[in-house]
This record gives C-alpha cells, structure tokens and sequence, in this order.
C-alpha cells in the first residue's frame, strides 16, 4: 500500500480539489481518495477537480474549521481541502451512499449504504470486509452503524461525522457527486495489508459518578440519581447550575465531559453535553440509555493537545508491521478548545509519524472500536487509524 496527500487553499472550489488532486500525484493503483474540506465551497466542484486526475471513488466530509497535513495546519479563516489517497493494486473498496430523507430510519439507510458498498465491491458475500470507513450527519450515528452492522457485521470501524465551523448544520458528507446534510457513506475495504485502530476519549475518570435515571429519547438526559442533570453536574462541579445553562454547556464540559463504559471496562465512550435546557435537562451529542453509570471525564487543555502524542505511540507500539500512512480523526470540540494552540497538535503529529503521510480531520462525532468490542461512536474522542505494510 502506498499513500498520497495533498491539499489547496484555493478560493475556486473546482480549482481547489485540482490543485490537491496534483499534489498528491496520479497513482495508477488509486483505490479510494478521502477529502475533507471547508463547508464553505461548493462541495461538488472540489470533487469535479479531484476526479480530474482520480477516477476512484471519493468519500468524507466537511471538517471544523480545517485539516492537518505533513505540511502543517490547513484552515482558520481560509477554504481548505485536504486528501489522502490510498493506493494498492491488491485493495478492493466498495463504496455506497444514502440520503437519509430518502428512507423511513437512519437504520434502514445506514443498510441500504453497505449494501450498495457490497455489490459494488464485488467481492463474495461470505467474503467479509477487513475494514470498514463511515461518515454520517450528527444525530444518528449510532442508528446509521446499526443499519451498516446488518450487512457485514462487527467489521472494524473508524470514521467520523460531518461538522461545519459554527455548529448551525451547514455541514456535509459526499460520495463523488452525491452530496447531502443528512445521511451516510460507507466504504469496505478488502486488503492484504494490516491495520490498526485506537479509539479513545484520553480523559481522567474522576470520583464523580451516577445512575442515569432518566432518558428522553436517546440523546435527552434529564436526570442523574433522580437529580436533574444540569443540577447533578454542577454539584460536580462545585459551581452554580446558571453557569450551565444553554449553549454555554457545550464549551465548558470540553475539557470536563461525561463517559460511559463498554461492558468489559476497556473503552470509555465520551458523551458531550451540547446545551442546558430550561428544565435543567442536558441535550448530549450521544445516545445514552437509562440504568446505566455516567461518570464526569476530566483533562486539560495541555492534556488535549499531548493526548495526540501518547494516542500515536500507543498505536504505533501495536503495530507489528511498518506503517504505511495514518487516518486522523480528532474530535471538533477538543481543536475548540485547544483554539489557539493547534499547532502544537501538528507538532505532536510530526514527533511521532516519522515521516509517514498523514491527513487529520475534526469532526462532531468519532466511530472506533476496541479489540473483543462492538463497533462505536462517541464524541470528544480520538480515533487514530494506521495502515501498515
């Protein structure tokens, strides 16, 4: 496996996409190309100028704010796109697309999407993928993953959802020409080569921890021990319920969020509060489900940015094998309140890849999963993909 990156700043959307189609370089045994790009363009004509040069499919979404490449940060208060092209003449990828207007449940068009990635792949049914990619809209990431487990099972997951720079829905996802706000993309990946995924909040638990006992839908949270939610946290806290209220939850749990753990203790899923409703109920990025321990994460903002160090030496002390290029996805509400400092995230990236191509996103959800565990998604998370030889 070989792997290409490249990116542009041009303002053109069309010239944009063929300006980092360029730079990475036309590779004859081109399978799959991941983009990730500003919410501000035309979605559709970076693609047009990518597909000048590539013929392979082309999947991913928009990124907060910007992407990080071996050259550095990409983004700010400028357009950006950013690619990684993977490269093998043994790969095979399947690719598939569901608009989600289109469908009853986000379950049913997570299927029809792995479906579609299935029969194009055109592999044996029984041949099962090594790897699956998912971008999805925020909301229901966790239905449209149902849907895709239907098809192929607990095939290894990594991923993330569509994000925009002011968290108002002006985020996308695309395959090639298909575009939309609302639905999913999944691509299957059959390969020789090895891989491997570390999936982590790199939170502190603390001492701070409840019964959930009440769920409206699956991402409402209104009590914790019978107390409402935003009470409860701010009793952690030791601070006011007032200072919580509204969209200033969001910002003030980054660096203090909530967790939840898998059945064996070996992965902890962050869940973001997003919002402080009236009732004092906490709107989470997240499902949660009633009868289950929420524990508050803690880390600082110096501990988000090493986090990305000791996230890709982890990884790198698993794999057995030579790697070959590095999927970065970084959670979009960590890189806001890191702000300022992104570039010492670059520079966490640069001590530990050793020269390895390399393209990272922020999203507003990640999906991974840990060895003996199912496939999941979570917010405020890391999930660092290697590709090795």
């Amino acid at each position: 496996m070989k792997a290409l990156t490249g990116f542009s700043k041009n303002k053109n959307a069309y010239q944009a996409g063929l300006e980092a189609a360029k730079m990475a370089g036309k590779n004859k045994d081109a399978k799959l190309v991941f983009a990730y790009m500003s919410c501000d363009y035309k979605i559709k004509d970076v693609i047009k100028g990518i597909k000048e040069v590539y013929s392979c499919p082309v999947i991913g979404n928009t990124s907060f704010t910007g992407v990080i490449m071996p050259e550095g940060y990409i983004g700010g208060n400028e357009p950006f796109v950013g690619i990684m092209v993977l490269s093998d003449p043994s790969m095979v990828v399947g690719v598939g697309f569901a608009d989600r207007k289109a469908y009853q449940s986000a379950r049913d068009a997570g299927e029809a999407a792995t479906k579609a990635a299935r029969v194009m792949s055109k592999m044996p049914y029984n041949d099962e993928p090594d790897l699956m990619y998912m971008t999805a809209s925020p909301t229901e990431e966790e239905f449209f993953l149902k849907g895709a487990n239907r098809v192929v099972g607990r095939v290894p997951l990594f991923g993330g959802s569509a994000a925009d720079n002011t968290i108002s829905g002006n985020w996308s996802l695309y395959l090639d020409n298909k575009v939309t706000g609302e639905g999913v993309a999944v691509a299957l990946i059959y390969m020789k080569n090895g891989f491997v995924n570390e999936f982590t909040g790199a939170y502190r638990e603390t001492k701070d921890m409840g019964i959930i006992t009440k769920v409206e839908g699956t991402r409402q949270l209104v009590s914790i021990d019978g107390v409402p939610a935003v009470k409860k946290y701010a009793q952690w806290r030791g601070r006011k319920p007032s200072e919580f209220m509204g969209a200033k939850l969001l910002s003030e749990t980054i660096t203090s969020p909530l967790g939840v753990k898998d059945r064996l203790g070996d992965l902890i899923a962050i869940r973001h509060p997003m919002n402080g409703n009236d009732d004092y109920s906490m709107n989470i990025g997240a499902n949660l489900a009633e009868g289950t321990t929420v524990i508050r994460m803690e880390a600082t903002v110096d501990e988000l940015i090493s986090s990305v160090g000791k996230t890709l030496k982890k990884l790198n002390a698993r794999c057995k094998k030579p790697v070959v290029a590095y999927h970065l996805v970084h959670c979009g509400g960590r890189r806001a309140g890191i702000d300022a400092r992104i570039n010492e995230v670059y520079k966490e990236i640069k001590k530990n890849v050793n020269g390895v191509p390399f393209i990272m996103e922020f999203t507003f959800g990640e999906y991974g999963y840990v060895e003996d565990g199912n496939n999941t998604t979570g917010g405020l998370m890391l999930s660092f993909t290697a590709f090795t030889k």
